[in-house]
């Protein structure tokens, strides 16, 4: 098949002793990030950004495909260990994990994650490599109304549905779009919102937003906050990480339910793992009733881990099929990477197999490559992961706050943009104080200048009729659906506060 030609193709570029130093290098990087409490995958992407910028642009991308599995594993860690999971996608994987931490069973819990984000990854990517030509043949049947109902189908169902508040997820949205529309306006030539100041006509960096929302956010959440939270509980991770035969077949077909629900939802905008890995979290809860298994929900159970693990896993390899193919990020961490893309002067799509192959290829192959370098570093060396939670938090996060600092200054040299680093990071710690979510922030600063533009496209084209926008079947659904998903969401929201309001009233 012709899939498999141009793969191999792409493992003969990625296969370099160069190249597998930077698999290698962006996995332990990638983990290291991932472990620390508050930090995650997303914020190892944000954070290790600006160190990939000298790098030419296919050894970049090999060093993100290990930045990208390593941070998800590095999530998982903390939560197991510290229970404070590295991202929200980890927090189905924290529940039984941490129980089985707290029972003895920490090494065994590691080794479940290790193994669980290596085949949900692997089944997933192999997923990717056969798929992705189709929705690339998808993609070019897209105009510019197709793309902007695709961008608003993501800006409302990550900030509407997926948002535990709506309003918030608004405000978040449109917070995101507001730091969008700062710079030089395309098809005008005039400048918008720049205060009057030149160093602002290209507009605020992607990466300042990323690392002052992510990065310095959290310092700030931290820092007003480290006198209050009582210090989390480390567990130790004593013994090697590994599963005996049992353990293995117990944790497979969770492992394999894991991989089933989280391999769709990569390819769908709604925020990111958090919804797949709890589906697979409650299926296996309800088959663990059925079954009557003393250990869920008491020394923890091996299942009730490996589902979501491998769920996390399975959605992140279908994003990385969604964000090459359509140029659609469908979470908080592909976004940052579309925004690396775009540093490099390129933009995931239909195209970008045609113009860029041999790094698109590369790129896929290394994800398989990344996968194998994870579980061969991660499973002998997961105890020493958990050392790194034994740093004291105020150094922790001195160091986070410099090498922050240091990555913008190095990426632009202005010292306008360490101002905006921390008037954002301000920004990102009143929307942690207040509840407000980030995701829609970053989906919006990625995608708003793309759906600002095919707007105007779409209303060049027709002369400014705006029937164009509902022209075609293929907006007609992404509404349709997007329509039903709201309703849905709006009623559960109604169901949630009405049983809030009962638990208020009954004594």
């Amino acid at each position: 098949m012709e899939q498999l030609e141009l793969l191999m193709g792409g493992f003969a570029n990625a296969l370099t002793p160069i190249n597998l130093l930077w698999v290698l290098i962006g996995a332990v990087l990638g983990t290291a990030v991932g472990v620390l409490p508050g930090l995650g995958s997303a914020m190892a992407v944000a954070l290790l950004l600006p160190v990939t910028f000298s790098l030419e642009p296919t050894a970049a991308f090999i060093m993100f495909a290990g930045i990208y599995f390593g941070g998800l594993f590095g999530d998982s860690t903390s939560g197991i260990l510290l229970n404070t999971p590295g991202n929200s996608s980890a927090m189905a994987s924290t529940f039984e994990g941490h129980r089985m931490a707290k029972s003895g069973q920490a090494a065994k819990a590691l080794a479940t994650c290790a193994i669980g984000a290596f085949i949900g990854g692997l089944i997933a990517t192999t997923l990717v490599v056969f798929f992705a030509p189709t929705l690339v043949k998808m993609a070019t049947v897209f105009g510019p109304a197709e793309y902007f109902a695709l961008a608003v189908f993501a800006f409302l169902a990550i900030s509407a549905v997926v948002s535990e508040s709506v309003i918030r997820g608004i405000a978040a949205l449109g917070i995101g779009l507001a730091l969008a529309l700062v710079g030089i306006d395309g098809p005008s030539g005039t400048s918008r919102f720049t205060l009057g100041m030149p160093q602002l006509f290209d507009g605020i960096s992607v990466i300042v937003i990323t690392v002052g929302l992510l990065a310095l956010g959290e310092v700030f959440h931290i820092a007003s906050r480290i006198h209050r939270d009582p210090a989390a509980t480390q567990i130790e991770a004593k013994g090697r990480a590994r599963l005996n035969l049992a353990d293995f077949r117990k944790a497979l077909p969770a492992w394999l339910r894991g991989t089933a629900f989280g391999a769709p939802f990569g390819l769908i905008p709604a925020g990111g793992a958090e919804v797949p890995t709890f589906l697979a979290y409650g299926t296996e809860k309800q088959l663990a009733k059925r079954r009557n298994d003393p250990e869920f929900g008491t020394t923890g159970s091996i299942r009730g881990l490996a589902a979501p693990e491998a769920a996390a896993n399975a959605t992140a390899g279908t994003a990385m099929g969604a964000l090459l193919a359509l140029g659609l990020p469908t979470s908080a961490t592909a976004a940052i990477m579309l925004a690396a893309f775009q540093q490099y002067g390129m933009q995931p799509g239909p195209l970008l197999f045609e113009r860029s192959g041999d790094l698109v290829w590369a790129l896929l192959a290394s994800l398989f490559i990344g996968l194998v370098i994870l579980v061969m570093i991660n499973m002998p060396f997961a105890s020493v992961w958990a050392k790194l939670l034994s740093i004291p938090k105020h150094y922790l996060y001195a160091g986070i706050t410099v090498f922050s600092m240091l990555g913008v200054y190095a990426v632009s040299s202005a010292i306008l943009d360490l101002w905006l680093l921390i008037a954002i990071g301000l920004i990102g710690f009143m929307m942690r104080r207040y509840n407000i979510p980030l995701a829609p922030v970053l989906i919006a600063v990625i995608l708003g200048p793309m759906a600002e533009t095919e707007l105007r496209r779409a209303l060049a084209v027709s002369e400014g009729d705006l029937g164009i926008l509902v022209g075609s079947p293929i907006t007609v659904t992404l509404y349709a659906v997007l329509a039903a998903a709201l309703v849905l969401s709006a009623i559960q929201h109604l169901r949630h506060r009405r049983a809030n309001r009962q638990a208020v009233l009954v004594p």
